[in-house]
């Protein structure tokens, strides 16, 4: 049977980011992709022009009739707007026997907040703690843990500090350092630093999306959390160096980039 995952988002208008970012992942990547749609966003290349959250009961109804029925080998989650959402969320996937990858939210590729300052808390204390895998970026760690990441070799304090609130694995995204794109992988004990060229192209718009949906993706295919790191970073390295101008703005990474290369 094809493996199924579910990632719980937001709905990204100009398909770049959310929950279409997500699907196209999992459709490149051999996976069965489901939703539970958390907000709808009013988003183009430029920016975030509003967003509407969904009543809990909504996102409660979504994730119940999914796995109740169909049931999931992992979860995915991006934008979750409001420390309600948060709450219940993590509620629904500790209830919920399959991996998890927390992608903790909180700006867009535009500067754009994704998540009420009211809701880092909850954040911090429910939703991490049920992450097999987090995926902050250096801004998020900052917003959640005060540690203002400079250079490489601080990673690691980076990590400890998120590693706190209970994650098995974080996976501290590098990207906005200078120099190649590197990663740190870690639960703790094992460090994994993955490495990738960086590729100079300005139409990265859904990177982080994609990038925990591929890893969610390996996960659901039965890969260890390295293995599975590991080959969605291959994956979004490609996105990124395939990423394609859409709009006056940021266009976004090409999910289908393997199609295209004929691989």
């Amino acid at each position: 049977m094809i493996p199924r995952v579910l990632t719980v988002a937001g709905s990204d208008s100009g398909g770049g980011a959310g929950i279409q970012a997500d699907l196209k992942t999992m459709l490149a990547l051999g996976v069965h992709g489901m939703s539970v749609i958390t907000a709808v966003t009013a988003q183009n290349s430029l920016g975030v022009q509003g967003a509407w959250e969904l009543p809990v009961e909504a996102v409660r109804a979504q994730y119940r009739s999914v796995v109740d029925d169909i049931g999931v080998q992992a979860v995915k989650t991006g934008m979750l707007a409001s420390a309600e959402l948060v709450e219940a969320v993590a509620e629904l996937i500790g209830a919920t026997d399959a991996p998890a990858v927390i992608d903790p939210v909180g700006v867009s590729k535009h500067g754009d907040s994704l998540l009420a300052s009211s809701a880092l808390e909850s954040v911090r204390t429910k939703l991490l703690p049920v992450a097999t895998v987090a995926t902050p970026n250096l801004d998020e760690v900052a917003q959640l843990t005060g540690v203002h990441v400079e250079s490489e070799e601080q990673l690691l304090q980076a990590a400890a500090a998120v590693l706190e609130y209970g994650p098995r694995w974080v996976l501290i995204k590098g990207g906005h350092l200078p120099g190649d794109a590197v990663d740190l992988l870690t639960d703790g004990s094992a460090e994994h630093w993955l490495r990738a060229p960086r590729h100079d192209n300005r139409h990265t718009h859904g990177t982080g999306c994609t990038l925990a949906s591929a890893i969610a993706s390996g996960l659901a295919k039965g890969l260890a959390v390295p293995e599975a790191v590991t080959a969605a970073k291959e994956y979004v390295t490609g996105a990124i160096e395939a990423g394609f101008a859409l709009g006056g703005g940021i266009g976004p990474v090409d999910h289908g980039w393997r199609f295209r290369d004929g691989a």
